[in-house]
């Protein structure tokens, strides 16, 4: 028997919500690029032209009405391929939709049946759930549609795409965002899908930074087997091209008697009726593709390290901002912050501010400058003593006869705090703040002081983590000084300050954020696992009594499973314990 090949392409593109006119240009590049390889398909992301995720620009008719008339604008485009594109339908009511454009028209549209509202998720605050999967037929080749949550699932939309509709290749279009680990953990889960369905499944998925969101792209397809095709590259655009066999599914398929006896007795599954729509179109055989060098997956390191420099640029970059401002200590939080946002920006876009007091040491100046310089990047030295000084001075009557304490300390971070502001006003840089997971966990950073700025790189590193990405980093080339890596952690706000003073040792406190904020186990669980009990008690308090704090610090990029902001929502007013 004859092949029956079928060039698919995956576009994983990296495109800005509400930039309608921007996200179109984009897809029509890759669509004529797709279009010149010869391809019969081309995918794009889940929401393409409106950008993911629209939040409540959902609610204003106007944007709907704007993103369905740039999908007739990219439909009436599409020759001599077919094209799958994500956009916001609106038919009685509101659809995360995927458009199947066919000779300059739409021909079928595909509605996501499974909405995410969990974590980073609130699908169902704005759509309905599809019930009507899409099917079509092209080349002879049947092809299945969905839209990221769907496939999660190990029963429908696919497997009535698949046993009833009869689909061959299944197309996942996405807006999966990225955490630790999730690449793998996703690749399992669709070689799963299409080895228990028999089926080729095509994957593709959003790049780019969007808010406190990093899509990773790390496109896909895999074969019947489950195997890995081919995959995408990691935190960057790519365009996959591959010829999908067929006839592999259908021989295969031969062999499976568990399917043919499934399909006899099932007629619908959960209600479903599929949409099936035949293309008569047949396209002429091409010459092979070229072969494609394998992409690598990054190690754990590299790939946060590449996340935070992706959610920087973009995030600077969609905002409008060229240039950003940052406090440097001489410390490793802010020479990691440093480091990401000049090879995210270019050295020419970071500007460096040292400002030194009473009690910052000559060992923070030096490695802060030497930090500077490694970078390429301006450094600035204001010393904020004077300022210091007047403040104590016009509070000292208020202040009197009582003992230095927090509030003495606080004052030279907010100080900081005004000086990066007023620069920022000055000159239109944007702050980038420096403090990790673990300090805004439990409250140890000062409010409008090292908490003021507009983006919040490493909100959501854990320290320990910050000196292994200093140690990725400088691996590549040394520009963190060994002594920030070797130093205790100071904020350096009174004599002889260490940040354990204060708090239990990085290595002992981060363990138990992590079983807390991201698993939410309780006191007793964590004390099982062979912490403390006064510790944990004393951590998960810290954590609970500072969530006013993390409500009014800056966004930042989530790099773990479950971060602050859009992922953990706990009531600010709470007397709940543990």
């Amino acid at each position: 028997m004859q092949m029956r090949p079928l060039r698919v392409a995956l576009a994983q593109v990296n495109v800005t919500v509400g930039d309608l006119s921007g996200n179109v240009a984009k897809i029509l590049d890759y669509l004529e690029q797709a279009r010149a390889g010869g391809a019969d398909v081309v995918a794009f992301p889940e929401l393409v032209i409106p950008g993911y995720p629209p939040e409540d620009l959902l609610l204003k008719p106007r944007f709907v009405q704007e993103n369905r008339a740039a999908l007739r604008h990219v439909a009436a485009r599409v020759k001599g391929i077919t094209a799958i594109v994500g956009f916001v339908d609106s038919d009685g009511d509101t659809y995360n939709a995927a458009a199947l454009l066919h000779d300059g028209e739409v021909v079928g549209v595909h509605h996501k049946c499974y909405l995410p509202n969990y974590g980073v998720f609130d699908e169902d605050r704005y759509f309905q759930a599809g019930r009507a999967p899409l099917v079509f037929t092209l080349n002879g080749v049947t092809v299945g549609v969905n839209i990221c949550e769907d496939i999660w699932y190990p029963g429908d939309p696919i497997r009535a795409q698949t046993l009833l509709g009869g689909a061959e290749v299944i197309i996942n279009i996405s807006a999966s965002p990225y955490h630790v680990g999730k690449g793998l953990f996703r690749h399992q889960m669709i070689a799963t899908r299409a080895a228990d369905n028999v089926c080729v499944v095509a994957f593709c998925n959003l790049v780019g930074g969007q808010d406190e969101l990093v899509f990773d792209g790390h496109s896909a397809m895999f074969d019947p087997r489950g195997s890995r095709i081919m995959q995408g590259k990691q935190f960057e655009e790519d365009l996959l091209v591959a010829d999908l066999d067929a006839e592999e599914v259908f021989r295969m398929r031969l062999h499976d008697p568990r399917l043919r006896k499934e399909r006899a007795r099932v007629t619908t599954h959960d209600g479903m009726a599929l949409q099936r729509v035949t293309l008569t179109e047949r396209r002429p055989a091409k010459p092979p593709l070229p072969a494609r060098e394998e992409t690598a997956v990054l190690p754990p390191a590299a790939e946060v390290y590449r996340a935070l420099v992706l959610g920087t640029r973009d995030y600077v970059r969609k905002n409008g901002f060229q240039k950003v401002l940052i406090g440097l200590s001489g410390g490793v939080d802010s020479s990691l912050t440093a480091t990401i946002a000049a090879d995210a920006l270019g050295k020419e876009n970071v500007v460096g501010v040292f400002m030194p007091s009473q009690f910052s040491s000559r060992e923070s100046r030096e490695d802060a400058e030497e930090l500077a310089n490694r970078l390429g990047i301006r450094f600035i030295v204001l010393p904020i003593q004077d300022i210091f000084e007047s403040y104590l001075k016009e509070l000292a009557p208020v202040f009197e006869n009582l003992p230095r304490d927090i509030a003495e300390e606080n004052l030279q971070a907010r100080v900081r705090g005004n000086l990066l502001m007023a620069m920022s006003n000055k000159f239109g840089w944007l702050v980038l703040t420096t403090g990790n997971k673990s300090e805004t966990s439990v409250g140890y950073c000062t409010l409008y002081g090292d908490t003021a700025g507009g983006f919040a790189v490493i909100k959501d590193v854990p320290k320990t983590m910050v000196y292994d990405l200093c140690r990725y980093r400088n691996a590549l080339s040394h520009v963190i000084p060994d002594r920030v890596l070797v130093k205790a952690p100071t904020a350096e706000l009174r004599e002889n300050q260490k940040d354990t003073d204060s708090l239990p040792p990085y290595d002992v406190l981060d363990p138990i954020l992590k079983a807390y904020v991201e698993e939410d186990r309780s006191l007793a669980q964590i004390v099982e696992m062979g912490w403390d009990e006064a510790t944990v008690q004393r951590v998960i308090r810290l954590v609970d009594r500072n969530e006013y704090k993390r409500r009014q610090a800056p966004p930042g990029i989530k790099i773990t499973p479950r971060a602050f902001g859009k992922d953990r929502r706990l009531p600010i007013v709470n007397r709940f314990e543990g």
